[in-house]
């Protein structure tokens, strides 16, 4: 959900975008990459690519990528959830800009939330912050690239507004870290959509196991 908005923010503001989207092993790959290609569909980005790094899956040390761990319920815990992919955003910013080398794109968008996510260390600003240095200490600098994070500080009920405002396709995003058809409703990830639909006084238009998405 944060990415698609975030996609649609980019649209506004640029005149031409590309998508890229990372395969990385998660229990949801399948239903992640059917919303990747609608979203194509919809938006026609100049440039879409896909990149798989199938590798995170095989080091392992996350739910999202373990299937011997157990994806939990959300319980309201402050701690950094089993959910969390050691440094992944990191591994995708790079991937990005190794693209955007090539391609000379120079902006790189990217969905991360610190206000109202699950308490990540790579959806934090400082960690972009820091990413943007190494950026510009480890590439050819030809010509400037910038990491935007236009969600960051937002609440999620704000990005769904958001989201509305712009017109992007929600039936088309994907959240639930458990299932690849109906979103089970109950995981961090779907608490937190649901809120935040709630609290925008919108309804959800993905299928939920449980009829709950209202």
């Amino acid at each position: 959900m944060d990415s698609l908005v975030t996609a649609a923010v980019a649209l506004r503001d640029n005149e031409h975008v590309c998508f890229l989207h990372i395969n990385y092993g998660q229990r949801t790959e399948d239903k992640e990459l059917e919303c990747f290609v609608k979203i194509c569909e919809h938006y026609r980005p100049q440039k879409s690519l896909v990149i798989h790094m199938d590798w995170l899956g095989q080091i392992g040390g996350s739910a999202l990528t373990d299937k011997n761990m157990e994806v939990k319920d959300y319980d309201g815990s402050q701690q950094i959830p089993q959910t969390y992919v050691p440094f992944r955003n990191a591994n995708f910013i790079t991937a990005a800009v190794s693209w955007a080398e090539v391609i000379k794109a120079r902006k790189i968008y990217i969905g991360a939330v610190e206000e109202d996510s699950s308490g990540y260390p790579d959806c934090r600003e400082v960690f972009y912050k820091h990413m943007q240095m190494a950026i510009e200490t480890g590439t050819r600098n030809d010509f400037p690239i910038e990491i935007v994070t236009p969600v960051l500080h937002l609440q999620k009920h704000e990005i769904v507004k958001l989201g509305l405002e712009l017109k992007a396709p929600f039936e088309f995003s994907w959240s639930c870290y458990k299932d690849n058809n109906s979103a089970c409703g109950v995981c961090d990830s779907c608490h937190l959509r649901l809120k935040a639909f709630r609290e925008a006084g919108a309804a959800d238009p993905i299928p939920y196991n449980r009829g709950i998405h209202k």
